[in-house]
């Protein structure tokens, strides 16, 4: 049995580990759950797990009269680390988007926990610093994105250097066939519409610009100790295989599953044990077709970004994540154009000075900076107009 506390347990990833722990009862339990300002959500799930701690990070919100006489309700970023650190929990589960997961994963490692991170934010931001403190304490950093849990199966304890690459799939997002000239028109109703997977609006836009598979580069250059020229991206429209491991041997390792979070949060929960649950298997004869293609990184230069800044690293990842959010959020408030997200992520990482193993102190800063920079950017150009 695995006691999990959740943040961001209203997101979709959050909603996923409730059904794997409803689906699992005697291998999962869910002791802790945050959520920002979806409190109908929340109060959904405190029905669900009548036990769970529970943490609103929005110290603003007003707590729902339905918790107020059944438990002890935390409040803000104080409590989210409480949650973070609570002495019943084995494992923390990490959906919280950007940066706010970030100081309670690295409270959770302190405490002892194993963390599961399905926030690649953490990652891309501080990869050096969550690694670095989860091999001092002895705990493990398992992943929940769909790709790397299934690099994770895939290698198994195999030693990196018997690996020659790791192959991350990507669905190509809704415009996958289009023409630059296109792009220059994309509403964000279009990019919300994403082929295969039913996510959050910041993560789905991230998937249509490429910059979700750029991020994933940079995560897994953390997770599994490769370099990252030995990462690459494949367009795979069907999501079906969801990444593989080409040894140096050329022999290639997949894994596939239907296109369902469920399966890797399992994973990460049991592991290394596998559980019976009631996820549906693939049926191969019902697969039409598997297809691969390589990415256009003249037409989505995300990927191209996301490896210059891996590949420098110190505070260069920092400000591309950065960069990105405020750039997608302002695409989304129609502020700023689809292409437009990319050329100012690239605009801000040809301005910034990186530092390199910078301490968590000087990453917060660039993160700070970057999203400055970013908004400043965008509103000179919106004002131009």
């Amino acid at each position: 049995m695995k006691n999990v506390v959740v943040l961001g347990a209203t997101g979709s990833i959050g909603q996923s580990a409730a059904k794997v722990a409803l689906d699992i009862p005697q291998r999962m339990r869910i002791v802790g759950m945050s959520a920002h300002r979806n409190l109908a959500k929340l109060e959904e799930l405190a029905a669900q797990f009548p036990e769970a701690a529970l943490c609103i990070t929005d110290a603003t919100a007003p707590t729902p009269d339905a918790l107020r006489c059944t438990r002890k309700v935390l409040r803000g970023e104080e409590g989210l680390l409480e949650l973070a650190t609570l002495p019943e929990a084995d494992m923390v589960l990490i959906a919280i988007v950007g940066i706010g997961g970030l100081r309670p994963a690295l409270a959770a490692i302190e405490a002892g926990k194993d963390i599961a991170i399905a926030s690649k934010e953490i990652l891309v931001m501080a990869g050096e610093i969550v690694m670095e403190a989860a091999r001092r304490k002895g705990v493990h950093v398992l992943p929940v994105d769909s790709e790397h849990n299934a690099i994770f199966q895939c290698l198994e304890g195999r030693d990196p250097a018997h690996v020659r690459r790791l192959i991350l799939t990507a669905s190509g997002g809704p415009f996958r066939q289009a023409t630059a000239e296109s792009l220059e028109s994309v509403t964000p109703a279009q990019a919300l519409k994403h082929p295969t997977w039913n996510m959050g609006s910041k993560i789905t836009i991230d998937s249509a610009t490429l910059f979700n598979k750029g991020l994933e580069m940079i995560e897994a250059r953390w997770l599994f100790n490769v370099e990252m020229r030995r990462i690459d991206v494949i367009v795979h429209p069907q999501s079906v295989v969801h990444s593989m491991v080409e040894f140096v041997d050329s022999s290639v390792l997949a894994q596939l599953s239907h296109s369902d979070m469920c399966f890797p949060i399992q994973y990460a929960v049991t592991w290394p044990e596998r559980v019976t649950n009631t996820l549906p298997p693939l049926d191969f004869s019902q697969l039409a077709r598997l297809e691969f293609e390589a990415p256009r990184r003249d037409i989505f230069p995300a990927l191209d970004l996301a490896r210059h800044a891996g590949e420098t690293g110190g505070t260069l990842p920092a400000v591309l994540n950065a960069a990105n959010e405020i750039a997608v959020a302002a695409f989304l408030e129609h502020r700023l154009s689809f292409p437009g997200i990319w050329k100012t992520v690239a605009a801000v990482l040809a301005a910034h000075r990186a530092v390199a193993h910078a301490p968590l102190d000087a990453i917060v800063e660039a993160d700070q900076w970057a999203r400055i920079h970013a908004a400043q950017r965008i509103q000179a150009s919106h004002d131009m107009k």
